[in-house]
């Protein structure tokens, strides 16, 4: 493995901050502005100021053992170290807040740096209701790592690369209402479209359609996002309603001649989900239509099919500090004759209805320093899994490490086995002050 900086006066950090502020200087000197305006802010809001961050060294090694194509960085795909900014203040007696958090990375196995802001909005807080804008992380929906109508930004390649879990979520550009009527909680959202960041030949052997040498042109949504989120206590029990005016966040592809083109198709969304106790433990049900709205009859190959989803999830504490929870997902994709009528020759056909269980195993040792787990995702349908063994281990209140594992088996046209040469093994530690 490459070697990783270990504190600020090492010389692989001073190596690191030097090639973020030459490779990205216009991003550094937003940096410093912001933290200048960070300063200055406190002297305006009435309330206090909280800074803090972390340092993070994140390395994994594939073990699958597979021959990697040229384009792929194969031995050790990732070996980052991160430093976190953060800042969070609030004042006018409590009407208006802030807080930003901001990544500095340097990525040692694609040889680059870069500057991530992963949070920086603005609060103004009434009697009724709330408003927010700025990129902010936002999550809907009762799943657990199964996502319905949460259709928002996620980070695959972080996921399937072991860091900490945060990091699936990407930020939102947006402006967010929180109203609190009577009846129930509002929630209205208007962001700017971002896509997924998908797992590429880079880091990953994946098997693509397109030949890796052919460029592509990928155009990004310019109009916005719109979603509802309706929410209230029925006796114990939490239900929601939801509704996304949005886009796939994967680009439809197509080849025309020596280029690759492809954009992100339009898509509404409709759901409901319902969670509270049962039998000393927590029943999660969500379902949501997915209205494919430039695919309306399923027969253009590129575009995903309109479906319904539906998860049903349960949790319980089964002894002192250990928890188990399961869950079974099925997806059913609509106009099924019309996909199979234009699927091109030479791909692998999806079932009709496509189903998944999960199972989450925690436990907790040592006073809770040290934590046990174990998450799994079973294709029933497709003949594939994902297992994702994990220990970590709280050496103090600031810093912590964690070991754990990707491995990826069965089917290699499933959605977890077409993977299975990215098995890796994953190290983190994290210090925060």
């Amino acid at each position: 493995m490459n070697a990783i900086c270990v504190g600020h006066r090492s010389a692989g950090c001073a190596e690191a901050l030097a090639e973020v502020a030459v490779l990205h200087r216009p991003s550094v000197l937003l940096t410093a502005s912001l933290l200048l305006w960070i300063v200055k802010i406190e002297e305006v809001l009435a309330g206090g100021l909280d800074l803090g961050g972390f340092v993070q060294l994140h390395g994994a090694v594939r073990t699958s053992g597979v021959d990697c194509p040229p384009e792929t960085v194969c031995d050790v795909p990732f070996n980052e170290q991160r430093l976190r900014l953060s800042a969070e203040g609030s004042g006018l007696a409590g009407a208006a807040g802030f807080a930003g958090k901001l990544d500095l990375i340097h990525d040692a196995a694609l040889n680059k740096a870069d500057v991530e802001v992963r949070e920086l909005y603005a609060d103004y807080n009434a009697d009724r209701y709330t408003v927010r804008g700025g990129r902010q992380i936002i999550t809907w929906g009762v799943g657990d790592l199964l996502f319905i109508n949460d259709t928002f930004p996620k980070n695959w390649v972080a996921f399937f690369s072991g860091l900490p879990l945060e990091y699936l979520k990407l930020g939102s550009d947006a402006v967010k209402l929180d109203a609190f009527p009577a009846f129930a909680d509002l929630e209205v959202i208007v962001a700017r479209f971002r896509q997924d960041r998908r797992p590429d030949a880079r880091q990953f052997v994946i098997a693509s359609p397109f030949p890796p040498e052919l460029p592509q042109d990928i155009e990004e949504p310019s109009a916005p996002e719109v979603n509802v989120r309706l929410a209230r206590y029925l006796g114990s029990w939490d239900g929601a309603l939801y509704f996304s005016y949005t886009h796939f966040r994967a680009p439809a592809l197509q080849r025309r001649g020596d280029i690759v083109q492809g954009e992100f198709p339009r898509l509404s969304t409709y759901g409901a989900s319902l969670t509270g106790p049962l039998w000393n433990g927590v029943l999660s049900l969500e379902a949501g239509y997915y209205h494919s709205l430039e695919d309306r009859d399923g027969t253009d190959p590129s575009i995903d099919n309109s479906q319904t989803r539906l998860l049903a999830g349960y949790s319980r504490e089964i002894a002192h500090d250990t928890t188990v929870g399961v869950q079974g997902y099925a997806e059913w994709m609509h106009d099924y004759d019309g996909y199979r009528r234009s699927r091109p020759p030479g791909y692998p056909e999806r079932d009709r209805l496509r189903t998944v269980a999960t199972l989450r195993f925690t436990q907790f040792h040592r006073h809770q320093t040290l934590r046990l787990s174990l998450f799994a995702f079973w294709g029933l349908s497709e003949g594939d899994g994902y297992l994702i063994p994990s220990l970590r281990y709280a050496f103090s209140d600031a810093l912590w490490g964690e070991l754990g594992a990707n491995l990826f088996m069965g089917n290699r046209n499933g959605q977890f086995g077409a993977l299975g040469d990215n098995d890796n093994l994953y190290a983190t530690l994290r210090y925060a002050f």
